[in-house]
């Protein structure tokens, strides 16, 4: 009897802590039942660095263990913390050492029996193999400490962390060639019961696609003959994807190449044989509803007083996407696509305003830029705008011409996204701004004085300008600007330095004891900033070091890891746990904003359970390794 009041209050312990309460109550009851408890003396050694792994991992019922390398303090576990688990993963000796603080009681967990449950329960081996447990450090500082975490979460990851399900082919493809009259091709259609036709060369490439809405607008209007050859109406180039591909990749395809026809091919691109076609109409049916109705409903409204509506259902898209736990990859680039379209469709709004207010257009190219998050893509919260616009140089007579168009057309451009639910920059960093509303000349004095002479206020304006992205209007004039700024990289190498000693302003916020560094006062005292403390180093360090190696057209943080890892592929792993960290990040800031109704930024800590707090931790462990990189790299310690 006393046997089974232990067993009951050790399994009644575990299911409150992570991952214990993924387990059933039989598979709880079979472990604790093998679980041993032991008592600890203060300051005695649980186990010591270089030791062989025994039975167990460890979990502290009572007490504190401190863990450390090489003498320096790695971690604190306390009630509910389990640690000794690289070796149960690897089986190679510890690379810590565990010793008490104090009286403690811990749980000894038979690896033999435990182990078995992470085959059984994915989410259980999920925790392990993201490094969630205490003292599980997730960077490999050497290869010889290897384990192939991310390799473990590939294979245990669930669908829903993977973004929306893949699509293939669910019907035969039906294929013409393109001298046929298009009187046979509609009757083909009309047979075959489809809305879409693939023309294809005698290999099987692709070379148009013709549309139930190529016909009528095209035939039926009289602008071509029934007995006209149907490469006359078929739309081209075909935009080709492979078999299998993500919904979600397919859909935000379309969004961004506003299409509403994709090609399967057999390796994806227009040189391959067409398997197959998918419509916006299949992926309605296929998944209910999709983000491209919302792009296509902003691009068809008349005016722009729809537009704050269809940022509303947007917001609801988001909220849906993140309790599903879709991929951040994904989330991203719908939110993009759709705040996109916005600031297009009101960039058009405001020709067409200004057209009919009979102001002066100077009928120079220009191009509305979007800054920092939504430069990155990853403005997820409505959040403040960062924006500005860029325009061909105009002759002596016309710079005060342009000058009042383009600030003009920046107003209402602005309103609409102030409508939209963005708030305006604090720093008045938006095109209606004189100073941001410039022509190339202006723009690329600019950069030349940030660059040439990197003062303080220089360096915070290269971290917001380096991540311009072009949004509507002539995308040349960026390409233009952007040559110009690596021109003056090349002649001011020591511009990086600058940069990179900016980079690491914000160190790794944890605390000597592992907690979370919150503000010490004012309005969010005792909250995280997860923006600056967080976000922030990664981003910095992101773009240092895609600038660092001229990496050009890459402005998103993800995007920058990624491609960092095919250029410095003996630092692969730390940029993935980078990847990881930041994706980890960014979606906690976005379900603290939706829940509270504002940017997210602030995190109050108390509201964190024990693991989102441990994930925190983990995550940062990247930022780091990642300042440490930078300031070897960079030899900050020699730089004044």
């Amino acid at each position: 009897m006393a046997s089974n009041t232990i067993v009951n209050r050790v399994k009644e312990f575990l299911k409150r802590f992570p991952p214990f309460d993924k387990i059933s109550e039989e598979d709880l009851k079979t472990l604790s039942e093998n679980i041993r408890i032991k008592y600890f003396e203060p300051d005695q050694a649980v186990f010591n660095e270089g030791d062989t792994p025994g039975k167990y991992i460890y979990l502290v019922r009572e007490g504190m263990v401190r863990l450390s390398e090489r003498n320096e303090p790695v971690d604190i576990c306390d009630e509910g913390d389990i640690f000794g688990v690289r070796s149960m993963l690897s089986g190679k000796p510890y690379v810590l050492q565990a010793l008490t603080g104090e009286d403690s009681l811990l749980y000894l967990i038979p690896i033999a029996i435990f182990k078995p449950l992470l085959a059984q329960y994915s989410e259980v081996a999920l925790y392990f193999a993201a490094g969630l447990a205490a003292g599980q450090i997730v960077l490999r500082k050497e290869q010889n400490r290897q384990e192939d975490g991310l390799k473990i979460i590939e294979e245990i990851q669930p669908d829903g962390l993977q973004g929306l399900n893949t699509f293939s082919p669910k019907r035969s493809l039906v294929t013409t060639d393109q001298s046929v009259q298009i009187q046979e091709v509609a009757r083909k259609m009309t047979h075959e019961n489809v809305g879409s036709v693939v023309i294809v060369n005698k290999q099987g490439l692709p070379k148009g696609i013709v549309t139930d809405t190529d016909l009528r607008k095209k035939v039926v209007t009289g602008h071509q003959s029934i007995e006209s050859p149907v490469r006359n109406i078929m739309s081209y180039p075909v935009i080709t994807i492979k078999e299998n591909t993500a919904l979600s990749d397919i859909l935000i395809l379309m969004m961004q190449r506003q299409v509403h026809h994709l090609c399967f091919t057999e390796d994806g691109t227009p040189a391959s044989r067409a398997t197959g076609i998918i419509s916006e109409r299949d992926l309605l049916l296929e998944q209910g509803s999709h983000p491209a109705i919302l792009v296509k409903e902003i691009f068809q409204s008349r005016d722009t007083l729809a537009l704050p509506r269809v940022r509303d259902k947007a917001e609801e898209l988001l909220t849906h996407y993140i309790r599903q736990e879709v991929s951040i990859k994904t989330v991203t680039g719908v939110i993009t696509a759709i705040n996109d379209a916005i600031i297009k469709t009101a960039v058009r709004h405001a020709q067409q305003k200004l057209e009919k207010e009979g102001l002066e257009d100077p009928g120079l190219r220009f191009c509305w830029l979007s800054l920092g998050s939504e430069g990155r893509e990853e403005q997820l919260l409505r959040t403040d705008q960062d924006n500005a616009l860029i325009y061909e140089d105009p002759k002596k007579d016309q710079k005060e011409i342009a000058q009042t168009y383009f600030l003009q057309l920046a107003e209402v451009v602005i309103q609409v996204l102030l409508d939209c639910g963005f708030a305006k920059c604090p720093a008045d960093i938006m095109a209606k701004n004189p100073r941001w509303c410039a022509s190339l000349s202006q723009w690329k004095s600019y950069f030349h004085q940030w660059i040439m002479v990197p003062e303080e206020q220089a360096l915070m304006y290269s971290t917001i300008f380096f991540d311009l992205r072009p949004v509507e209007g002539d995308a040349t004039l960026v390409e233009e600007l952007e040559k110009y700024i690596q021109s003056l990289m090349d002649k001011q190498s020591i511009f990086l330095h600058y940069l990179a000693k900016n980079a690491l302003q914000n160190p790794p916020p944890l605390s000597f004891f592992k907690n979370l560094v919150v503000e010490k006062s004012g309005e969010h005292k005792n909250e995280f900033d997860i923006k600056l403390r967080a976000m922030m180093p990664l981003i910095d360090i992101a773009r240092l070091l895609t600038l660092y190696h001229q990496v050009k057209g890459v402005k998103n943080t993800i995007h920058r890891f990624n491609k960092l890892c095919e250029i410095e592929p003996e630092q692969e792993m730390l940029f993935r746990e980078a990847i990881m960290a930041f994706e980890l990040l960014l979606r906690i800031r976005t379900k603290n904003g939706l829940a509270n109704h504002d940017p997210g930024r602030y995190i109050p800590v108390d509201q964190l359970n024990k693991l989102e707090r441990q994930m925190l931790r983990n995550a940062f462990e990247p930022i780091k390794v990642l300042q440490q990189l930078v300031s070897v790299r960079f030899q900050l310690n020699y730089f004044r």
